[in-house]
């Protein structure tokens, strides 16, 4: 498939204002190893992480990865919890796809430029490939964040300026030059602000060369480095999100020394840290005193996936969470507790979904059908097109005004296998033109709108792939009742035909070509036999499912105890 790249140079981003989230307490007091602590005395957090979703205005993330940062520092800022992140100031973030005539997906890149950036008058120096790159520090703390630190090397004294252009635009050494602005330069970065953390969390793979900085500078002040590592060990964290290798990135070992990226230390300790070639996520298990993985599931899958590393970290299971303030409706908070009609509610949010979706698209969908989201990154194992596999089947329903559905979702621009599932979706859309919708171009504002306007949820991944899956939890808070396969979070939230549906009983199988034939077989069934019927024929038990589906998981799945667990099992010192 031939790629379109187009490039726009210079969209300034608007000012945004403190205070936009409510603060829901001032003072935090948490149980650590039996001794009750409040704020002030828990240790301090630098959060590293390559993406942060803080506001679909600042192109700083991609997927669910950023989105969950950017959740966890405002959490961080409601509670008071304190944690301070780290992270990269992307110049033309990641890319914009829109969809051409032909229903083909294409990228483009815009230069941004954001007035509501701090310049703290900070500098940082990293050596990549010999030469000097120097970093700028920027402080963003204007979406109800903790605060956020940046780097920067769109600077004019750099030659290697473009460090800093696009999010997972690039892979070999310019990624190896990204990841060392973010794990060196974001160590250098705490030191000139004065930050003394006591524990160094890695959000992913992405910044395991900071484990390696602070090894340096051990070894700098004369100790042995076998004591340098047991010591840097003792505080760095480490969260694991990707329950598939092939996703997990890995560097020839000459490529790391070219670059520098080893950091002063030699080959033979570098394979002792990640193995040859270096696998960025094998160096974070081993570098840190505790893993975790993102559900009580992928922790499962992640010690049998990392069974045969030696010397690595226990991988506990710490499921993400959400921020409410940002991602729920108080509406259907507050009827969910009693205070309002919650399907009148619901219905306003439908409504202002099915306007977006005719502005966007030009296409009026009806409010009284059934209306289905799926909003994924297209990958294979998350098998958008699942329900289009019987058309004898699928065909009336939406042909017949049973369902209709909405599709987002970006594929990694130079990933062709995700882009042709995009197209396939959107030709799909052609043949259903009142029924099947796709929104290009998916960001934080379609996924708010989605997870507040669908009637369900829909979510059929290959089990057990799905890490976690925040956006089930976020439609699950705003009464948008999961369809769900038990994988993420799922199994940990599921009352069958209570708070929403399962399908396919957790069954797994290498064959794919006969998972796929069961699946889809079991996604029809609960659709046709449970779904539909409760939806169009039994409207009591409908809204008794979303006030369970709301009160089941507001507390369970918050951002507020995913912190909490952070506290109370990783971040002892």
């Amino acid at each position: 498939m031939l790629r379109k790249t187009i490039l726009y140079k210079n969209i300034i981003k608007g000012t945004c204002s403190s205070g936009i989230y409510p603060v829901h307490c001032s003072k935090v007091s948490l149980k650590l190893g039996g001794i009750r602590l409040v704020k002030n005395g828990l240790p301090t957090v630098a959060y590293f992480s390559m993406e942060y979703g803080l506001d679909s205005s600042f192109k700083i993330y991609a997927g669910g990865l950023g989105i969950l940062a950017g959740d966890y520092l405002k959490g961080a800022k409601d509670y008071g919890f304190p944690i301070v992140g780290i992270g990269i100031k992307w110049k033309q973030g990641y890319t914009d796809q829109k969809i051409d005539r032909d229903g083909h997906p294409y990228d483009e890149y815009h230069n941004y430029n954001y007035d509501f950036l701090k310049d703290i008058g900070i500098k940082v120096k990293v050596s990549i490939r010999k030469r000097d790159v120097y970093c700028k520090v920027w402080k963003v703390d204007c979406f109800g964040n903790a605060p956020l630190y940046l780097l920067d090397t769109d600077l004019p004294e750099n030659e290697d300026s473009w460090i800093t252009g696009q999010l997972y635009g690039w892979f070999g050494e310019e990624r190896v030059a990204q990841e060392m602005v973010l794990g060196i330069g974001g160590v250098r970065a705490l030191r000139a602000l004065g930050i003394k953390p006591d524990i160094y969390h890695f959000n992913e793979g992405h910044a395991v060369f900071a484990g390696l900085e602070l090894i340096r500078e051990k070894i700098e002040k004369g100790i042995p480095y076998e004591e340098a590592f047991k010591s840097v060990r003792n505080r760095i964290v480490f969260t694991t999100h990707t329950p598939v290798i092939e996703g997990n990135e890995s560097h020839y070992i000459d490529r790391l020394l070219y670059m520098g990226a080893n950091d002063g230390l030699k080959a033979d300790k570098l394979v002792e840290i990640g193995g040859d070639p270096f696998n960025m996520t094998v160096a974070g298990l081993r570098l840190s005193k505790i893993s975790n993985a993102v559900s009580k599931l992928h922790m499962k899958t992640a010690n049998i996936m990392w069974a045969n590393v030696k010397n690595r970290s226990d991988i506990i299971g710490i499921t993400n969470g959400i921020h409410i303030p940002t991602w729920v409706d108080p509406d259907m908070l507050s009827a969910a507790a009693g205070n309002g009609d919650i399907f009148e509610s619901h219905m306003k949010n439908k409504n202002r979904l099915i306007g977006f979706v005719k502005e966007r698209n030009g296409i009026e969908l009806n409010p009284d059908c059934l209306l289905i989201g799926f909003s994924r990154r297209a990958a294979p194992y998350k098998r958008s097109n699942l329900i289009f596999k019987d058309s004898s089947v699928i065909g009336p329903l939406l042909n017949g005004g049973k369902i209709q559905m909405i599709f987002s979702g970006k594929a990694h621009p130079l990933d062709d296998t995700g882009k042709q599932i995009i197209s396939d979706i959107v030709n799909i859309s052609k043949q259903y033109p009142k029924s099947v919708i796709f929104l290009e171009n998916y960001d934080m504002t379609i996924g708010k709108m989605l997870t507040r306007g669908c009637d369900v949820w829909l979510n059929n991944p290959v089990r057990p792939k799905e890490a976690s899956g925040t956006s089930g939890m976020k439609a699950a808070m705003n009464g948008v009742l999961n369809l769900s396969i038990l994988d993420g979070w799922w199994p940990e939230a599921c009352q069958d035909g209570i708070n929403g549906w399962q399908f396919a009983g957790g069954y797994e199988s290498e064959n794919e070509s006969e998972l796929y034939e069961h699946d889809s077989k079991a996604l029809y069934r609960v659709l046709q036999e449970k779904v539909i019927p409760t939806y169009y024929s039994n409207r009591t038990k409908w809204i008794e499912m979303m006030k369970s589906s709301i009160l089941s998981t507001k507390d369970k799945f918050s951002i507020k105890r995913t912190l909490e667990e952070y506290f109370e099992n990783m971040y002892e010192i």
